[in-house]
């Protein structure tokens, strides 16, 4: 399914931006607000994993559909509503080339068509959105399905930007796509620097790291140089958070001021922690957020305390 037939609701990148959000109105800062935060809805992947063949993509996702509807249903139900829900990749299990892949692809577009309208979705891409080692084939497939693959919006006065994580952790395949992304994101950077924007946030699949900038290499982070290289480009310019998946557990930690938030998934769990998403609150002075449950968040809602912030001049 092309972009153009999949509509609205979630085909909002073009021109490295969101037309969901027109810049020049949202540049200033007006007040509190929040947004959700998901990731790996991961479709294919409980059935894989529960068979212990991950390389094969899952011939089942009903379980993830279910939660993944779950998950909307909870989140449409908020008063206030979200300024937007952002999914941090990984967004089916099948790779690039797997059976499966269009299935998959188009049951989560049909389920993500069920989002309010007046709650914009963003879509980070992942690993398995793009292929571990992406070429410009996989690229130019998520671009067409989903939109860009890295792009940057305003928001209440709050710069977001969303990278292609891929990139950084293998552009072999790729090298010209990386260096025009890097290049992308220093002039994002250098910007944000200068005009002194309330809050940056950045959004990308693969952590920086899982519990602190010196952990050792693996799977679930970037590269000790790649993460020590971002995380120190991300506070020159002021970025004061950097939100995740990939791991399917909660992780996370502090480096220097850069708060670095993984958060597990909407689909498998490969840990203690339940499907979920994250609510998250920015402020005119720091940035909260809290994972809540799908179950937490349809029966309860987000709690006294966090609406309480979005009252705050």
């Amino acid at each position: 399914m092309s972009a153009a037939e999949a509509g609205g609701v979630f085909h909002r990148a073009r021109g490295r931006t969101l037309d969901a959000f027109p810049e020049e109105q949202e540049k200033e800062w007006k007040g509190p607000f929040y947004f959700i935060q998901g990731a790996d809805p991961q479709f294919g992947l409980m059935k894989a994993w529960t068979t212990g063949d991950c390389d094969n993509g899952g011939d089942e996702w009903g379980q993830e559909i279910r939660l993944t509807e779950q998950a909307i249903q909870a989140i449409n139900k908020l008063n206030p509503k979200p300024r937007f829900f952002v999914v941090c990749g990984d967004l089916i299990h099948a790779m690039p080339g797997m059976p499966w892949r269009k299935e998959q692809t188009k049951d989560l577009q049909r389920v993500l068509r069920s989002v309010d309208s007046d709650i914009p979705l963003v879509v980070v891409s992942g690993n398995h959105d793009v292929g571990n080692i992406p070429t410009p084939e996989t690229i130019a497939e998520f671009q067409e399905t989903w939109g860009d693959d890295y792009f940057s919006f305003w928001v209440g006065g709050v710069l977001f930007l969303v990278l292609n994580s891929q990139f950084l952790y293998d552009a072999s395949r790729c090298p010209a796509l990386k260096q025009a992304q890097d290049q992308w994101l220093d002039q994002q950077l250098s910007m944000a620097e200068q005009q002194k924007c309330q809050h940056a946030i950045v959004f990308q699949h693969i952590p920086l790291f899982i519990q602190s900038i010196d952990e050792e290499d693996d799977y679930f982070n970037l590269t000790k140089p790649m993460r020590k290289e971002m995380a120190d480009k991300f506070i020159k310019a002021g970025v004061k958070a950097v939100f995740s998946g990939h791991y399917h557990r909660n992780a996370g930690g502090t480096y220097r001021n850069l708060d670095v938030v993984v958060s597990s998934a909407i689909g498998c769990q490969l840990g203690k922690d339940t499907h979920g998403v994250r609510v998250v609150v920015v402020t005119a002075e720091k940035i909260v957020h809290r994972y809540y449950s799908l179950d937490e968040l349809s029966e309860r809602g987000i709690e006294s305390d966090l609406m309480d912030l979005m009252k705050e001049k």
